[in-house]
């Protein structure tokens, strides 16, 4: 990509709103409008997994994604205490939710594929190159004319950013939510950025953003303040990074990949177990939602299993192994998962016999040519 095309790119980021909450809202009228929470079990406040989203009615009691479903259920509680609506908790309907993400990417891809390219970045989100406008006023119609479709035709709202990098597209996004557009042009891009908190820079975590603070950077504009030399000595390579993105810098270009990299599912347990029998069947029934998945996206042959365990303690590990040749059977699955997970259970992998949390399990190197090759 030539520097010329770089520096004149114009880059909307659409970003649908507490998406699996919408979702539950629009295909159940009796929701709207309710503290609504997407996520696992929360079993009376002893739920183990997290929140996967919240309903804008549900934050305003503090509930946010990722957030422990027992934590999410004490602030419901709060709620109810004192005099307010509780959260309705649902599992969530996966599979309906991907559906719609379905339809909601094809009326972006419909209006922008043929002069512009578009790239998929999860299931409720999508950039846009729409450096055919050939202006930042032209391309914020643009992406009205788009926010009007997906509400007429789906009953759903999107947020939009605009800026000249995906970035900035994607900050900018997350700034008017719900049903929000926000347009950063080049030259406003510093002063854009520099009053906002240092965490909303993509990849800033809890533990880096805890790092920054004891340097005393609270903001973008603190975070300016180091030297690439600096970030660096601190960060190593992520460093160069942050000192590139502090000052709203990113040549990625928008590009969409079909490649689905891995299937996988995992599972918390209510309790911490060493019941073989237990997790043995829960893993069964992990890997055949892990090749319903595979074979409903069109695949034909997987080459790596993958697993995953997470101890009591909340210590993670993962086992890979990949065949010889590639695989194309349920039976082989739940095989090649089992032998990864049955170390677990004595002193190969878990030498002072700690319980286990969760479980996952993932297929890897997928295919969806077949050649005769595979055995399975």
């Amino acid at each position: 990509m030539n520097s010329k095309k770089v520096n004149n790119r114009i880059i909307a980021h659409l970003d649908l709103d507490a998406f699996f909450a919408a979702v539950e809202e629009r295909d159940h009228p009796w929701l709207q409008g309710k503290p609504l929470v997407v996520g696992a079990d929360p079993n009376g406040g002893c739920g183990r997994g997290v929140v996967s989203t919240a309903s804008y009615a549900a934050r305003a009691y503090g509930i946010r994604s990722a957030m422990p479903i027992s934590k999410a259920w004490q602030l419901s509680e709060a709620a109810r205490r004192a005099g307010k609506e509780p959260a309705t908790f649902l599992l969530g309907n996966h599979h309906r939710y991907a559906e719609v993400s379905g339809a909601v990417m094809e009326i972006v891809r419909h209006r922008v594929s043929n002069i512009g390219a578009t790239e998929q970045s999860g299931i409720d989100e999508i950039y846009c190159d729409l450096s055919f406008t050939e202006s930042f006023e032209n391309a914020e119609v643009f992406v009205r004319k788009i926010k009007n479709e997906i509400r007429e035709r789906e009953f759903l709202t999107i947020s939009a950013g605009i800026g000249p990098n995906k970035l900035i597209a994607k900050i900018a996004s997350e700034r008017q939510k719900p049903d929000g557009l926000t347009l950063v042009r080049p030259e406003q891009v510093q002063d854009f950025l520099d009053p906002l908190p240092a965490r909303v820079i993509p990849g800033i975590g809890p533990k880096t953003d805890g790092a920054l603070a004891k340097n005393g950077v609270k903001t973008i504009r603190d975070l300016r303040a180091f030297s690439r030399e600096k970030l660096i000595e601190r960060f190593g390579k992520w460093g160069s990074d942050l000192y590139k993105k502090a000052r709203g810098e990113d040549d990625s270009p928008v590009e969409e990949s079909d490649e689905i990299k891995s299937v996988g599912e995992q599972e918390t347990f209510e309790t911490d177990t060493l019941e073989l029998a237990f997790v043995c069947e829960r893993l069964n029934a992990l890997c055949s939602d892990v090749f319903r998945r595979f074979l409903r996206d069109g695949f034909k042959t997987f080459r790596t299993i993958a697993l995953t365990v997470r101890f009591a303690d909340f210590q993670t590990q993962s086992r890979a192994h990949s065949l010889k040749t590639p695989a194309r059977t349920e039976s082989v699955l739940r095989f090649e998962a089992l032998k990864s997970l049955l170390p677990f259970f004595d002193k190969r992998e878990n030498p002072q016999s700690k319980k286990l949390r969760l479980i996952g399990v993932r297929v890897e190197k997928l295919s969806k040519t077949f050649d005769g090759r595979s055995k399975f």
